[in-house]
């Protein structure tokens, strides 16, 4: 049998329980920022936040979101990839955002493409070889 240690946050690599704590930790992420008016998508440890900006409001809604992570992760001792994370918006929205957005007071770059899961997705839908 292994020692008892304390754990301070985070899952225990390699463990049988291991993926139910860290559903039970992802989970509550989940449910904190649906009810700040987003659609959230989970993907393993990638969360992916989804508004339809078309006003003031929505940006700012959006800004709210976008801050509950860093307030979660400081809670559990955790930290936010901010440097893996951007803005892409779809359709016909321009090339600049309307405003900035940030996460922990660092500014997310506004792309045309990003990659996930393997698959390139672009401002436009078009498919593409990128």
């Amino acid at each position: 049998m292994s020692a008892v240690i304390d754990l301070l946050s985070g899952v225990v690599q390699g463990s049988g329980i291991g993926p139910l704590l860290f559903l039970s930790y992802i989970n509550e992420l989940a449910e904190i920022l649906e009810r700040a008016g987003v659609t959230v998508k989970l993907f393993a440890d990638d969360v992916k936040l989804y508004i339809n900006v078309v006003n003031d409001c929505d940006a700012l809604k959006l800004q709210n979101a976008l801050d509950l992570p860093t307030q979660w992760a400081n809670m559990w001792p955790l930290s936010v990839s901010v440097d893996k994370c951007c803005v892409l918006g779809i359709g016909r929205f321009p090339v600049t955002a309307p405003t900035d957005f940030y996460i922990d007071g660092h500014k997310l770059s506004l792309v045309s493409f990003c990659r996930d899961l393997g698959v390139t997705v672009s401002h436009d839908l078009k498919p593409t070889d990128k």
